[in-house]
């Protein structure tokens, strides 16, 4: 941070050249820009793109290159990068990268002529141009310049397994026909932008297989030594690792120890999403001494490589998402896999017009896949938080293992409940004691109106409490991390309790509630109705006496299950109550969402898997090596692993090919054979269910073994997707300016619904409409029949309504709509393609906005 000349792509060798406090680098900072840490002054992170193409676009292939070089890092860094042995970086590749900095310097210096700024990075493979600290003013005058195509002001994102490979199937299908999991994924690198790893867990280690890891091909990348990422930390398993925080950084909330300025995961949510996708197979889930299983990514023979741009205490920023994701590009990932949102839509003509998205088109144009969590926004409509049709979108569903638990009362009321904690003797009951009624002589209630939570044994009488049920209150300072259930159980365990049962506060609504792992016999109960039914049946109990009013006789009883035993017999997949929902609006409008969202859902509702071994995002898994977590966070990973066993199997397939696979192959029925289901409300997630819509699940649950022999695929290229923003009205100068390309070089201009996706939406349906899909088959020689049901308030044909094909071949299908009534609900059909050989090819349909 010493002055507008100071700059790197990766910051991690100009921004971090120390591990102290940020408020340092803020103070060395004003030794040569007063101005920048002034309050009075008004500055902020923009994001600048220059009208020159990017290096990736001077490539006709995908060229792997090496660690940002020439940037003119400072000398007195500390942060050293380490590069593995197997990796060869050639001066012309580091060339790129110093020469678009010294074009970047260049500017900044002709533009403010001796004025203060700072630049965080040099973006140059997949985009050409900066992220820099400025004033507005400065910005205004930075727009103004030829060279400059766009400047967007920085924008903040958020973070959004044992038993799931055999849910989906993996063993026996795709882990199969891969060779097996010592194979599954074999050098295929997935690039992680999320919250960095623990390089120490044996999910990432390089000896855990009998089948040595190959050095990963195409990959370049390389890992940042630091003195919480030492020397070593990567190895032929993770082969890359680098954090990015530059922009955080000239916020002041960056704290270098307790945010970790390495690839360090301090949180747990990268960490889990990393094996998630590619964790080793085997590893042995131990949590609070209990054994779950062994757990497994989906492509376990896979290689990682880590992008920290996330942070617990305040999420991230574009300008550093953006850096990591040009860096991964770089370094030569063939998946990327984003378990993080935007905050909110981005503002501007359409959504797809951001920065992170815009940087994504181009890591597909290089040919890497890209995979992104739909977000936790759900169940409302539009409630979607990835966008663009380049980009490959996961909702969450449950699977089909449960953890229950169960408080039986002595009144034979049984109460369901949740916590990964052993049960009470078998066929014993034991008294029930309020928190409340169990204070020392010293203690009121009016001392601490939260004693219920039992965050203090001090304050109890231990008499009163050995050998009974401790009952706590659960309230919203659970939820707030105010107060702890860790906690609770140790002032338990402190006064010799049996056990422990929380109560759910009412006030308590609308909170995914996952298995907590409990050391004693404990029990949540998550609902507000049942904890009702649980303190009327206590109260009903006790024996007051009369003059006193003091309570002379607990009697209520009670004896807890216990909730270690998985139960497999779950009706699953759900789409989970909080998976973001289409339609996926361009703007705010319905009559605009002219692309599916979710592509399509995964698992990805209480998922064991590796966790940080200084993790804090759950205070209740501190200290552990994995942890319960759910999210669309979990989901998409689940895709990204998948996706890299079909890559491995077809090295060639385009990204939207390795998309068009996993869609069309996608399973409509759950594991009974019936419709899936969404849930549509919490906390009464099972008496709020109806079938999901293609809003809810996209093409359906993934189905990875189909997805190894899809038969046909519908593929897209960056020239489509090019064609398609420059069919939006008014974009052509947005356009110009996000990627340096005028929309009158491309011949035609594509709407949404003529993409040639595997799906087919049309927001407005203005009396008819033909619209057209191209698929290949790439299977042998094969005769389809066609198939479909039309959307409600509309009619539908399909030709040809049979074809044949042989290799390689293609078909055009022409789908043709017409309105039947005025109605601006959306309706859904299907389009199926059944081929004599086996192949299945399922096309959802969503109609919005019918017109007459």
């Amino acid at each position: 941070m010493l002055g507008g000349a100071l700059h790197s792509k990766t910051q991690m060798e100009n921004m971090h050249w120390s591990h102290k406090h940020s408020l340092v680098l803020c103070f060395l900072a004003m030794l040569l820009i007063p101005s920048l840490c002034q309050s009075e002054v008004t500055t902020a992170v923009y994001i600048v793109t220059l009208r020159q193409a990017p290096a990736s676009h001077y490539h006709h292939e995908l060229i792997t290159v090496g660690n940002k070089s020439g940037h003119g890092a400072s000398g007195r860094r500390r942060t050293r990068v380490h590069k593995p042995r197997h990796q060869n970086v050639t001066k012309a590749d580091k060339g790129y990268g110093s020469y678009f900095a010294r074009v970047h310097d260049s500017l900044l210096n002709k533009v403010f002529k001796g004025e203060k700024y700072l630049k965080l990075y040099s973006y140059h493979y997949l985009i050409n141009g900066f992220a820099v600290l400025v004033t507005q003013q400065q910005a205004d005058k930075l727009a103004r310049r030829r060279e400059v195509s766009n400047v967007v002001l920085d924008f903040s994102v958020r973070t959004a397994t044992t038993h799931t490979p055999q849910f989906l199937g993996l063993p026996q299908g795709a882990w199969f026909q891969a060779g097996g999991f010592e194979t599954a994924g074999e050098g295929i690198t997935i690039g992680f932008v999320d919250t960095g790893i623990d390089p120490t867990h044996p999910s990432f280690a390089d000896d855990k297989s009998q089948h040595p890891f190959p050095i990963p091909a195409n990959f370049s990348g390389v890992c940042e030594v630091t003195p919480d990422f030492p020397s070593g930390s990567c190895n032929r398993k993770l082969v890359g690792a680098r954090h990015f925080a530059a922009s955080a950084i000239t916020r002041g909330i960056f704290n270098s120890s307790q945010d970790y300025a390495s690839p360090f995961d301090g949180d747990g949510h990268g960490t889990h999403t990393a094996s998630v996708a590619a964790g080793n197979h085997g590893i042995p889930v131990v949590v609070a001494g209990q054994f779950f299983g062994n757990a497994s990514g989906m492509a376990p023979h896979s290689h990682i490589s880590i992008y920290k741009a996330l942070y617990k205490r305040f999420g991230g920023f574009a300008a550093d998402v953006v850096a990591a994701i040009d860096q991964a590009a770089q370094d030569g990932v063939d998946i990327i896999c984003l378990s993080i949102t935007p905050n909110r839509k981005p503002s501007g003509i359409a959504t797809f017009f951001n920065p992170i998205d815009m940087a994504l088109l181009s890591a597909v144009k290089a040919g890497i896949f890209v995979v992104q969590a739909a977000g936790n926004t759900g169940p409302s409509p539009m409630s979607m938080s990835s966008f663009s049709p380049w980009i490959f979108t996961v909702g969450a569903t449950s699977h089909d293992r449960v953890y229950s638990n169960s408080l039986c009362l002595g009144n034979n009321v049984t109460i369901p409940g949740v916590g990964l904690a052993p049960g009470t003797h078998e066929n014993a009951m034991f008294k029930l004691i309020h928190a409340r009624h169990a204070l020392n002589k010293t203690t009121t209630v009016a001392d601490d109106m939260y004693i219920g939570e039992c965050q203090d044994a001090s304050i109890f009488n231990q008499d009163l409490v050995k050998g009974n049920l401790l009952i706590c209150s659960y309230s919203v300072r659970f939820v707030l991390g105010l107060s702890t259930i860790k906690q609770a159980l140790e002032t338990a365990m402190n006064l010799s309790a049996v056990g422990v049962v929380f109560s759910m506060d009412p006030f308590v609504t609308s909170f995914q509630l996952n298995p907590v792992p409990m050391k004693m016999p404990g029990i949540i109960i998550p609902s507000a109705n049942d904890s009702k039914i649980l303190l009327e049946y206590y109260n009903s109990s006790l024996e007051i006496d009369g003059d006193s009013k003091k309570i002379v006789k607990f009697g209520a009883v009670a004896s807890i299950g216990g909730g270690l035993e998985a139960n497999y017999n779950n009706e699953a997949p759900k789409v989970v109550y909080y998976s973001a929902r289409g339609p996926d609006p361009e703007d705010s409008l319905p009559h605009e969402a002219d692309i599916m969202k979710p592509n399509l859902v995964a698992p990805g509702n209480s998922i064991w898997a590796a966790w940080s071994s200084v993790a804090s995002d759950s205070v209740e898994f501190l200290g552990e090596n994995f942890a319960l977590m759910s999210g669309t966070s979990m989901a998409a990973p689940h895709v990204a692993g998948l996706a890299a066993l079909v890559k491995q199997k077809f090295p060639n397939f385009s990204p939207a090919a390795i998309g068009s696979a996993l869609s069309t192959s996608a399973s409509l029925y759950d594991n009974n054979g019936r419709s899936i289901l969404a849930q549509r409300s919490y906390p009464t997630v099972d008496l709020n269910l109806s079938p999901a819509t293609p809003f809810d699940m996209g093409s359906g649950f993934v189905n990875a073994t189909a997805a190894l022999n899809p038969g046909l695929l519908f593929d897209s290229s960056y020239d489509d997707y090019m064609s398609f923003l420059c069919g939006i009205n008014g974009a052509t100068p947005t356009v110009l300016n996000y990627t340096g390309q005028n929309c009158w070089t491309y011949n035609s201009t594509v709407y949404g619904p003529d993409l040639n996706l595997p799906s087919i939406t049309i927001a407005r349906l203005n009396q008819s409409r033909v619209v057209q899909r191209t698929i290949q088959n790439i299977a042998g020689n094969e005769t389809y029949n066609v198939g479909f049901s039309a959307p409600y308030g509309t009619s539908m044909k399909v030709s040809p309504n049979h074809f044949s094909l042989g290799s390689g071949e293609r078909q055009v299908l022409s789908v043709i709509f017409n309105a039947t009534s005025n109605s601006s609900a959306a309706s859904y059909g299907r389009i199926g393609l059944y081929g004599n050989k086996g192949h299945v090819i399922n096309i959802p349909v969503a109609v919005i906005f019918k017109i007459l």
